[in-house]
């Protein structure tokens, strides 16, 4: 037997594993890492499964080529062929644009991925790209890009010093923090409480977070941004602001606010006036605050208005940029920028609908629309990395059936699943164990300064590419120098890249020098690793990546420090409090305070031991908790005379779900979880709990209208009782 040290690659938590194997390379147990100075040897039953999840027999190991409704195994070589006569033939005959790239919430894990979209992207040479963003996080982005000037500025609660932390749309005790890398979540919780501070939980269901607070309200559906109005309009009227960094816009912030005072948001929220108060009362009193918000409501509608409320609100109580309130990380590696600074959108619009571009992509919920519509442009060949859109994008039903008519199809995934059994060919990538691991993106938004790599634990295979060498090979194809092409000469390329901005920056340790002296200053066993250890040498703490080596469990670079002048892009170096561009959405948001809600709505629900569509395989996560069934408040299941089975029905579509009474969810509010849906699936386990796609129910053509996202939550449903 031999021990093993790993960082946890399923979730945002980024926590530290040790793992036991044998001789033959099984992994015999998965425990927390203890001397990991980050998540101090927590570990949930998700990472605690790790391995079972690494071994799943239903992997695929080897390119698959789908012959009409057959599949068969074929040889890399085979495979690439098959991929270049394919996009080849439709960009021959249609144009680049005819392709589009999908990458889905994976690729921010894996090394591979996050260094090798960008060029994926690039080498297809198309405007039609789409990903997991706009399925529950580019709300945020926008909001912080319009008041910061800067699409990354994404602040963090500073969870282990804040003496007050107001959780609304978020469930990090099951989620383990989005957008928000903290091991031990409801550990850290439970430490705020008892070092005597409070937490209070605003969600339509009474989560497991909730479970851990002082204080829970319900609240309806899509109505998070009028109660945060609520809280701001509070804060002004009372004139309990004590800004303390420099912003621009207050005076037509208080303007936009005045409408929405607690007594006129209250009766569409459902959270009474008189606590809503409170709330702005308590977030101004206390000594250090922060307001933390996420899926639930960047998943809504308003969902960019609402994320822009949250960081209003830390600016407003004078929580921003400061120990105990919301702060920034400063990660170990270079932050490249994603996106132009200052920040902008719209540089491009969808054929179909005329949604705008936000980061380089498009909202996928219109890419049905461009499957499906004829004319010039109309998409005929798709490329997917690590993304099961049939189960995840809203219509997902729909967009199923339009893949269906695509001229070609390609993804990279280790699964035959309900998106890629459409698909020509499928490019598996190696298992986890035997890719090296560092989080790029998740090591941004720590709650502490920390950084921690993990090489392969297992080699790989004779005749097996590494995920590297895949994209490395799909960008050579799209590029149009074939699959022969030798991927090392494109990760010398993107190299150079980072390096020749790497010489270009004062004080960095490649100043001045040439590109190739820089290289050679450079180690790392593969493209990746090579690229990471630019990154960490250009970073602020001057480490490498044989540091990071020396260091297997981890290196803690200290407690969150203020650097918001480091952070801003705005033109005058302020924050922004009333962005112009917003101006819209709040007239629309006003209107809707006169509006009645449905009787009944829709939301998601996270759950432990599952992750999006991705965990159900695993027999030792199934059951339990994690289970597809309906939360209905038993007032209603009363008041609707509703069976042991339920039709749901929206505008879309309908499933049909077992009914599970729980006075965790408010009235009027029903909760199904995603990730569902897998009859007839070719990963058995998950195949015999099947459960129902939640998404045959959202609808593609609602989006949040300031950044595209997909609305999941707040669907208007009606209820039918099945009989039995």
């Amino acid at each position: 037997m031999r021990t093993a040290l790993r960082t946890c690659p399923i979730c945002d938590a980024v926590c530290g594993l040790s793992l036991t194997l044998d001789d033959n390379g099984r992994v015999l147990s998965v425990k927390g890492d203890a001397d990991d100075p980050f998540s101090g040897g927590y570990v949930c039953p998700k990472g605690a499964s790790l391995g079972r999840l690494d071994e799943d027999p239903d992997r695929l190991s080897t390119p698959m080529i789908r012959e009409g409704e057959r599949w068969r195994e074929a040889s890399w070589d085979e495979a690439f062929q098959a991929v270049e006569r394919g996009l080849t033939s439709v960009i021959e005959a249609h144009g680049r644009e005819a392709v589009a790239a999908y990458f889905g919430n994976p690729t921010f894990h894996t090394m591979g991925g996050i260094f090798y979209r960008g060029p994926l992207a690039e080498a297809l040479g198309t405007t039609n790209l789409y990903s997991a963003s706009t399925i529950d996080q580019i709300p945020k982005h926008v909001a912080v890009g319009l008041m910061f000037g800067n699409s990354l500025a994404i602040s963090v609660p500073d969870l282990d010093r804040t003496d007050f932390l107001l959780v609304i749309g978020a469930n990090p005790a099951e989620s383990h923090g989005s957008l928000c890398a903290a091991p031990d979540f409801p550990g850290r919780l439970r430490a705020l409480r008892k070092r005597g501070g409070r937490l209070v939980v605003v969600d339509p269901r009474r989560t497991r977070t909730a479970g851990l607070a002082d204080e829970h309200l319900f609240v309806r559906p899509g109505t998070d941004a009028s109660l945060l109005f609520g809280i701001v309009h509070t804060l002004l009227a009372e004139d309990l602001t004590k800004v303390r960094v420099p912003v621009s816009g207050l005076e037509e912030l208080r303007e936009l606010a005045a409408p929405f005072a607690p007594e006129a948001v209250a009766p569409l929220c459902g959270v009474p006036a008189e606590t809503i108060v409170r709330l702005a009362r308590d977030l101004a009193a206390a000594e250090t605050a922060a307001v933390y918000t996420r899926v639930g409501t960047c998943t809504a509608d308003f969902g960019t208005v609402t994320q822009w409320l949250v960081d209003v609100i830390n600016v407003l109580t004078g929580n921003l940029d400061r120990p105990g309130g919301v702060m920034f990380t400063r990660p170990a590696t270079m932050e490249v920028p994603w996106g132009p600074k200052p920040f902008t959108s719209g540089r491009w619009r969808s054929r179909v609908r005329g949604l705008p571009e936000v980061l380089g992509e498009l909202p996928v919920g219109t890419l049905a629309d461009e499957i499906e519509t004829p004319g010039e442009g109309q998409v005929r060949a798709l490329v997917t990395v690590a993304g099961n859109l049939v189960l995840s994008a809203p219509n997902g039903p729909r967009l199923g059936r339009a893949m269906r008519d695509l001229e070609f199809m390609v993804c990279v995934d280790p699964y035959l699943n309900e998106t890629t059994r459409m698909a020509d060919v499928i490019l598996p990538p190696p298992r986890m164990l035997q890719m090296p691991h560092y989080d790029l993106l998740l090591l941004m938004v720590t709650v502490r300064n920390y950084t921690r790599f993990s090489p392969p634990i297992l080699p790989l295979e004779p005749g097996q590419l590494s995920e590297a060498e895949i994209m490395a090979k799909l960008i050579l194809i799209a590029s149009g120098k074939g699959a022969q092409a030798d991927p090392r000469e494109l990760d010398e390329l993107i190299l150079g890249q980072l390096l020749g901005a790497g010489v270009q920056i004062p004080g960095s340790p490649f100043e001045g020098q040439d590109v190739a002296t820089a290289r050679g200053a450079l180690e790392g066993d593969s493209g990746p690793e090579l690229m990471l250890d630019a990154l960490l040498r250009l970073g602020p703490y001057g480490l490498t990546l044989a540091d990071l080596r020396a260091n297997p469990h981890g290196i803690d670079l200290g407690a969150l420090e203020p650097r918001l002048p480091e952070i801003v892009c705005t033109d005058d170096g302020r924050v922004r409090l009333a962005p112009a561009e917003l101006a819209d959405e709040v007239g629309r948001l006003r209107r809707k305070l006169s509006e009645t809600p449905a009787a009944t709505l829709l939301i998601g629900r996270r759950q432990l031991r599952s992750n999006n569509s991705w965990l159900h395989n695993v027999p030792s996560l199934v059951g339990g908790s994690n289970q597809c069934t309906l939360h209905v408040n038993p007032a209603d299941v009363a008041r609707l005379d509703l069976r042991d089975t339920v039709l749901v029905r929206s505008a879309v579509g309908e499933v049909v779900v077992p009914v599970e009474p729980t006075e965790a969810i408010m009235p009027g509010v029903v909760s199904l979880p995603h990730g569902w849906g897998h009859a007839g699936s070719a990963q058995r386990v998950a195949a015999q709990h099947a459960g129902a796609n939640a998404n045959a129910l959202t609808d593609n053509a609602v989006l949040d209208a300031m950044s595209g996202n997909a609305v999941f939550n707040g669907i208007p449903v009606t209820l039918v009782p099945v009989e039995e």
